[in-house]
């Protein structure tokens, strides 16, 4: 393992470090909480969510128990409320740097604004690792305003002639929620197939989105402000459409950051475990998309399995007199 020293640093101590503020970062706040840890939550990016409030806050997700539908945005407030019960500690806008190791065997993780804490356990729920997006060329000379690359708010884009680019779930997402409100929706995709879900791409299909396949917006338009972009179809001469916002949904890099340096067993950019979710480093465990083990789903619903496995099982771990299995939250008090 890397950086494993044993030493004895200065720090806050907490029960629980939990790296990434996403769906699963915050179930295992609470769950902590409810098993009575301490907990501090860390995360890079400045508000709680991490690729849900980043990528698709609008977005309806249909595949969480008890919702049929949900909007992202309206599920991690749901989230931060029921952790909120337990107070955590939230650590925004900071990363997890360095972890190190103190002489009774704990955990300390040194943070990118120079806190340490000393924890009994830490909890890698960090979804992609730190991500950004895939650029759009026609974008890198166009200084003004209206090119987006996420969608956070689908009502700023009311009356808009929108311009999406891209053939997966982000731009057919986009599509599907914006063509009621925007005066038109043109998704333009270099390729005549798709990598948006198959139900997805049908609904868009049959909707008033006009879709131009073949083809690449090769020049924004607009002096401070877009007014159109220029598209290229594969055999047909370019054309000018009205667009007063162009959305990029290219998709995105993601890489782990500081967390490749902890010595993780990895496979790419995804976390080994084993049915514990515990990694190869001793008390770090990892749950929700980062982690991987065969037969691995990627789904919120998975993660909120994972966290509730790894705080058990961190749980006797920081204290070997607990029970792996704290009984039924609905057994009452």
């Amino acid at each position: 393992m890397s950086d494993t020293d044993v030493t004895e640093i200065d720090g806050s101590d907490v029960d629980l470090a939990i790296v990434g503020a996403g769906p699963t970062g915050l179930f295992a706040a609470y769950y902590a909480g409810f098993r009575g840890l301490s907990t501090v939550v860390i995360d890079a990016l400045p508000e709680h969510g991490g690729q849900v409030t980043a990528m698709y806050p609008e977005k309806m997700i249909l595949d969480v128990a008890g919702f049929p539908s949900i909007k992202g945005r309206d599920l991690v407030a749901n989230l931060v409320e029921q952790a909120a019960q337990f107070n955590p500690d939230y650590r925004l806008g900071v990363r997890a740097e360095k972890l190190t190791y103190l002489s009774d065997g704990r955990p300390s993780v040194a943070l990118s604004d120079g806190a340490v804490l000393n924890c009994g356990a830490v909890i890698i729920t960090g979804g992609l690792g730190s991500f950004t997006s895939r650029p759009l060329p026609a974008a890198d000379t166009f200084a003004g305003d209206g090119v987006l690359f996420f969608v956070k708010q689908l009502d700023v884009l009311a009356g808009h002639d929108v311009v999406i680019v891209g053939g997966g779930d982000s731009a057919f997402d986009w599509a599907l929620a914006l063509h009621p409100l925007a005066k038109s929706v043109t998704l333009v995709h270099r390729r005549d197939k798709f990598r948006a879900h198959a139900h997805t791409v049908a609904q868009v299909q049959d909707s008033s989105v006009r879709i131009i396949v073949n083809a690449e917006v090769t020049e924004i338009l607009g002096d401070g402000r877009v007014t159109g972009c220029v598209v290229a179809q594969k055999g047909m001469e370019p054309v000018t459409l009205p667009a007063d916002t162009v959305v990029a949904a290219l998709g995105f890099t993601a890489d782990l950051g500081p967390l490749a340096e902890w010595g993780l067993d990895l496979d790419k950019r995804h976390i080994k475990v084993d049915s514990t979710t515990a990694t190869n480093l001793p008390r770090v465990f990892a749950a929700g998309d980062i982690s991987d083990y065969p037969g691995k789903v990627r789904l919120i619903a998975t993660g909120f399995g994972e966290a509730a496995t790894a705080v058990n099982n961190a749980a006797v771990i920081i204290d070997p007199s607990a029970h792996l299995f704290p009984g039924h939250s609905s057994d009452g008090s």
